[in-house]
């Protein structure tokens, strides 16, 4: 299911709780007590949708068209936390001093696409600060890994990416080999896609939020 999907799907539970909500009190008298049972479970389940959503709006952090949340995998957090950050990092999340995660957003004006080609430049000294290992991992519109034609999936310190002259890196994100730049070459499918970056053992500039991740720019127009 894709966000838009997701958030389409929230907004019409959330006006199916709104009609039973009003319903209840204009019509209390034809209320049974089965009835009462089964829209007290659909409206408690429905607008527990509704309240993760809106949560994990107000989490989240939005730069450079990627959308991360800080605390998240914290023991004491609560049961809607949890859920609000499992609604934009799917999976186990670690705490924030064992790894920070990033996720593309709705930032560059219209969804990533591989119809077109995108460079994530790292300025010098601009690659995640880490104590361990830092990847930037391709997924399709399903958050699925990319089929391709070298079987990369993920690139990263460990990557041999190459540098610039000047000490910086370009990531290349296209559907086509880059001439030239295979080594720093991330395959995209030839539809829509997220990336996700994440960063174990972050430095304090992540954990103090004063580092940001480069926005990803479209390198020509479209084919």
């Amino acid at each position: 299911m894709t966000n838009r999907t997701y958030t389409l799907f929230t907004a019409f539970i959330g006006v199916i709780c709104g009609y039973v909500i009003v319903r209840s009190f204009l019509f209390a008298d034809s209320l049974t007590v089965r009835n009462d049972l089964v829209q007290g479970f659909l409206v408690g389940a429905g607008l527990g949708v509704v309240a993760v959503e809106i949560l994990a709006r107000i989490k989240a952090t939005r730069v450079n068209g990627w959308i991360t949340v800080f605390g998240c995998g914290l023991p004491g957090n609560d049961i809607f936390t949890r859920a609000a950050c499992a609604r934009i990092f799917p999976g186990p999340v670690n705490v924030p001093q064992e790894a920070m995660y990033w996720k593309t957003g709705h930032g560059l004006g219209h969804t990533l696409s591989g119809e077109h080609d995108y460079i994530l430049h790292f300025p010098p000294g601009g690659l995640p600060p880490n104590d361990a290992f830092w990847s930037l991992t391709m997924a399709d519109a399903k958050e699925h890994f990319v089929a391709n034609p070298i079987d990369r999936y993920s690139v990263g310190d460990r990557s041999g990416l190459a540098q610039n002259p000047d000490g910086s890196v370009d990531i290349y994100l296209q559907n086509a080999a880059p001439a030239g730049h295979q080594a720093n070459w991330l395959p995209a499918p030839a539809g829509r896609f997220i990336l996700w970056l994440r960063v174990y053992i972050p430095g304090a500039a992540i954990l103090h939020g004063e580092y940001t991740v480069p926005p990803v720019i479209e390198a020509r127009p479209s084919r």
